[in-house]
C-alpha cells in the first residue's frame, strides 16, 4: 500500500488493510477490509468513495471521522461530547501531526486552537492477528475547566450490507448469551451502569454480512477492554451510512479536566475477517495469547483445579479440607483453591468481609497445616478474596464507616449484605494491599481467586463525586502493585461468575471464572458466547455436583465432565459424594484433559453450524496435525435421526485417524444403554481413517443418543 507522506496512513495485518485519510481536518477511516496490494492508493479510494449532494442535505457531506463532533456539523452520535463555561461543546479539531511510532503503530494529534483542546488517537495493528487496538486521549490546554461527558475510543464506519448484529446479554449464572438482530435505520445501544463489566451487557459486538455460516462471510468484531461502565452504539443513519462506536459511559461530572490534565478512553479492540466467525474468534484468541497472557503463565500447563465452594460453602473444618485435598489429588487435581469462609467472622455471607485475617476458630494454627497437607499431595494452594467489599458487620466497617462508596443521604441499596469500599482513597488502597501482601508473604499461596459480588449502585466518593472511573483505575493499580510484589502469583477474575470479563482486567489477571453456574447444559451456551473473544485457556470450567446447586438439574457425570475439556478444567463439588463409577469417569476426563490441554490451549477454534438441539465445536492444531471435536445432544432430535456432523478446519488432502475418546470404554466396550436410544449404537468409525475433505464435506452420520449426552472425537493426521 503506497501513500503520500501523512496524507494517507495504512495499517496492515495478515489478511486485512486499514486505510485512514488524513488529508482533511479530521482523520477518517476510508477502508478496512481485505488486504490491498501496493498498486492500490489512497487517492484511488478517495475518488471512488466521493458521495454526491443529496436532496435536503448539506452541500458537502459531513465526514465521519475517528472522533466526529457537533462542531463539524455531524448529526450522528458525536465521538466527543464536552461542556464548559463557554462553547467547548462545539469543539472542532484539525490534524496537527501524524506520527509513525513503529510499523503499524500511529499517533494522530488533532488540535482545536480556539478552545485550546487536543485530541490524540493511538492506533496499533497487530500484523499477525489483524486485531487493531485504538484509543483516544483528550487534553485540556485551556485555563478553564472542561467537563467530559463522552469520549469514544473510536468511530468505525461499517459498510451498509453488514446488516446482522450479534450482541451479548445475560444475567447471573447465564452470562454471554448471544443476541441476534438485523440492523435497521436508527441505533442499537447498550449501556452498562453497574460499575463492573456486568453479566447483562458484555462490551462486545459483532457486525456480519450473513445471519448464518460460521466458516464464511465477512465480519467485524469490537471489544472494549474496560471493567467499569460502558456504552455501545451501532447506528444506521438516515443517509444510509452506518458506524460502530464504543467508550466508557461517564456519570455526570465524573471527569472534569483542569488545565494540563488528560482523559484517556479505554482501548477498543477491533478486527475484520472475510472468513467467518471462526476466523474472527481465532484472531482475537491469538491476539490475547500474544499480548495479554503472561509468558510465565502461557508456558505452564493450566493446572486442574479443585475449588471448595460448592463442596463445603462456609462449613470450614481442617480435617474435612485435608480429606478433600487428598481425594482431589487422587483424581488428578493439581491446584487446591480454598474459597470463601476462611477469615475472621465469616460464618456466612452477612459478616467478615474486610477483615482479612485467618479465623483462628477454624484454623487455630493458621493456614499452614492445611497448606502443608495440600502441597504434600502435590497440589498448589490458592485462596479466595473479595477485597473491594465490606460487610457492615465487620471490624473494618465499625472502625471506618466512612470508607465506603455512597451518595448520602440516599439510603444504600441492599446487595448481598455488603457495601463497596472506595479504592480511590489512599488509606483504603494501602489497607487492602497490606492485608493481601502480608498473607501472600506469610503463606505459600500461588493463586488468588479475586471476587466481586455486587454492583456499584451508589458510586459516590468522599467528595460526593461519581467514582466508577477512579474506582476501576484504582482496582487495576491494586492488582498491578500486588503482581509486582508477588510476580509468581496467578490471579483469577471473578465477579459473581463472569461479571468482570474483559481485556482491561486481563492485563492484570490470568484466568476468568466464566459463570457461577456449573450446569453443563447452561455452560454450553455460556462458553460458546465467551469463546468469541476469549481463548479456552482463560475459561474457568468446572465439573459441578450431580444435582446442580443453581438449576437443580440432575446431569450425569459423562455429560458434566465433557463440557470442561474445552476450557481450563476444574472440579467444584463434595468429592465424598462421588460414586465409584463417577470417580472413574471424572478421573478419566482429568487424564484426557491433561493429555490434550496443550492442543486445546493453543489450537484454533472452529465454530460449527448446528441445529438448536445440538452443540458442537472443534479445536484444530495450527499445523492441522490433530484436532478435538465435541458433539453434545441437548434435546431430542427434530427428525428420526440427527443430521450429519461436519468437521471443520482440517487439511483437505490429509488422512486422519478418527478415535472416539469420550465417553470412556469399560472393559473394551462402550457404556451401557444409558446414553443410547433403543437399539442404536455408535457408528463403526472408531480407529478408522478418513480424508479431511470427506470429514468436512460429507460429514459423519451421528447415532441417536439420549439428550444430555456427549461424544468427543480425536483426529490425528496419518503420516
Amino acid at each position: 500500500m503506497t501513500n503520500s507522506p501523512h496524507n494517507y496512513i495504512s495499517l496492515t495485518g495478515r489478511n486485512s488493510s486499514l486505510v485512514i485519510d488524513c488529508n482533511n481536518d479530521a482523520p477518517q477511516i476510508m477502508y478496512w477490509r481485505e488486504k490491498l496490494s501496493a498498486q492500490s492508493t489512497g487517492q484511488m479510494m478517495s475518488t471512488l468513495r466521493l458521495r454526491q449532494e443529496a436532496p435536503a442535505s448539506p452541500m458537502k457531506e459531513i465526514r465521519r471521522s475517528l472522533t466526529p463532533t457537533t462542531g463539524q456539523g455531524y448529526t450522528g452520535h458525536p465521538g466527543l461530547s464536552l461542556h464548559g463555561e463557554t462553547d467547548q461543546w462545539s469543539v472542532l479539531t484539525e490534524i496537527s501531526k501524524v506520527e509513525c511510532v513503529a510499523p503499524n503503530h500511529y499517533k494522530i494529534t488533532n488540535i482545536d486552537t480556539s478552545r485550546n483542546l487536543q485530541v490524540v488517537h493511538t492506533l496499533n495493528m497487530d500484523a499477525e492477528t489483524d486485531v487493531l487496538a485504538i484509543s483516544t486521549e483528550l487534553k485540556n490546554n485551556s485555563n478553564s475547566a472542561i467537563h467530559v461527558d463522552w469520549c469514544a475510543a473510536a468511530t468505525f464506519p461499517i459498510p451498509s450490507y453488514f446488516k446482522h448484529i450479534i450482541g451479548f446479554e445475560g444475567h447471573w449464572a447465564g452470562e454471554f448469551q448471544e443476541h441476534h438482530l438485523e440492523q435497521n435505520f436508527g441505533s442499537y445501544v447498550r449501556e452498562n451502569r453497574r460499575g463492573r463489566t456486568s453479566h447483562d451487557s458484555f462490551p462486545g459486538l459483532i457486525m456480519r454480512t450473513k445471519a448464518t455460516d460460521q466458516l464464511k462471510g465477512e465480519a467485524y468484531g469490537f471489544h472494549l477492554g474496560w471493567s467499569g461502565n460502558h456504552k455501545i452504539i451501532a447506528e444506521k443513519m438516515g443517509d444510509g451510512r452506518a458506524y460502530v462506536q464504543m467508550g466508557e459511559l461517564l456519570l455526570p461530572g465524573e471527569i472534569i479536566l483542569q488545565q494540563g490534565q488528560t482523559y484517556s478512553s479505554p482501548t477498543l479492540y477491533a478486527s475484520y475477517t472475510s472468513k467467518g466467525l471462526s476466523a474472527l474468534s481465532q484472531q482475537y484468541h491469538q491476539y490475547v495469547r500474544k499480548h495479554l497472557i503472561r509468558p510465565s503463565v502461557k508456558n505452564k500447563p493450566r493446572p486442574v483445579h479443585y475449588n471448595t465452594w460448592e463442596g463445603i460453602y462456609f462449613n470450614h473444618d481442617v480435617t474435612v479440607l485435608k480429606d478433600l485435598a487428598t481425594r482431589a489429588a487422587a483424581i488428578g487435581a493439581e491446584r487446591f483453591v480454598l474459597d470463601d469462609g476462611w477469615f475472621i467472622g465469616r460464618d456466612d455471607d452477612t459478616a467478615g468481609l474486610g477483615d482479612w485475617y485467618v479465623d483462628k476458630k477454624y484454623y487455630p494454627q493458621g493456614l499452614t497445616p492445611l497448606i502443608d497437607h495440600v502441597k504434600a499431595q502435590g497440589l498448589e494452594f490458592g485462596l479466595w478474596f473479595e477485597p473491594e467489599m465490606v460487610n457492615p458487620n465487620s471490624n473494618l466497617f465499625r472502625a471506618h464507616p466512612d470508607w465506603i462508596l455512597g451518595t448520602p443521604p440516599n439510603p444504600q441499596v441492599g446487595f448481598r449484605n455488603q457495601l463497596v469500599l472506595d479504592l480511590s482513597r489512599q488509606a483504603v488502597f494501602d489497607y487492602l494491599f497490606e492485608r493481601i501482601h502480608s498473607l501472600l508473604a506469610e503463606y505459600d499461596i500461588s493463586y488468588i481467586k479475586w471476587d466481586m459480588n455486587r454492583d456499584l449502585n451508589h458510586p459516590g466518593d468522599a467528595n460526593g463525586k461519581p467514582a466508577v472511573h477512579n474506582q476501576t483505575r484504582a482496582f487495576y493499580q491494586l492488582l498491578a502493585k500486588l503482581k509486582s510484589a508477588h510476580p509468581k502469583v496467578e490471579i483469577e477474575s471473578c465477579a459473581s461468575g463472569g461479571g468482570r470479563a474483559d481485556y482491561g482486567v486481563l492485563a492484570h489477571t490470568d484466568r476468568i471464572w466464566t459463570s457461577d453456574s456449573n450446569d453443563a447444559l447452561e455452560r454450553l451456551k455460556i462458553q460458546k458466547g465467551f469463546s468469541y473473544f476469549f481463548p479456552a485457556e482463560l475459561m474457568g470450567s468446572h465439573v459441578g455436583p450431580r444435582d446442580c446447586h443453581i438449576t437443580h438439574r440432575n446431569i450425569n457425570m459423562a455429560m458434566r465432565a465433557s463440557v470442561t475439556l474445552f476450557g481450563h478444567m476444574g472440579m467444584e463439588m463434595d468429592l465424598r459424594e462421588l460414586t465409584d463409577e463417577e470417580t472413574v469417569e471424572l478421573k478419566a476426563m482429568v487424564q484426557l484433559y491433561k493429555k490434550h490441554r496443550q492442543l486445546v490451549h493453543s489450537g484454533d477454534l472452529f465454530r460449527l453450524e448446528l441445529p438448536d438441539y445440538m452443540h458442537g465445536l472443534g479445536i484444530v492444531a495450527q499445523d492441522k496435525s490433530e484436532a478435538l471435536f465435541s458433539y453434545s445432544l441437548i434435546a431430542c432430535s427434530s427428525a428420526s435421526l440427527p443430521d450429519q456432523f461436519h468437521f471443520a478446519g482440517l487439511e483437505k488432502q490429509a488422512v486422519y485417524q478418527l478415535d472416539i475418546v469420550w465417553p470412556i470404554k469399560s472393559g473394551g466396550c462402550w457404556p451401557k444403554a444409558s446414553i443410547f436410544n433403543f437399539k442404536t449404537h455408535l457408528p463403526d468409525v472408531d480407529g478408522k481413517q478418513f480424508s479431511g475433505e470427506v470429514l468436512m464435506q460429507l460429514g459423519m452420520q451421528l447415532p441417536l443418543l439420549t439428550p444430555q449426552s456427549s461424544l468427543i472425537f480425536h483426529l490425528n493426521k496419518v503420516n
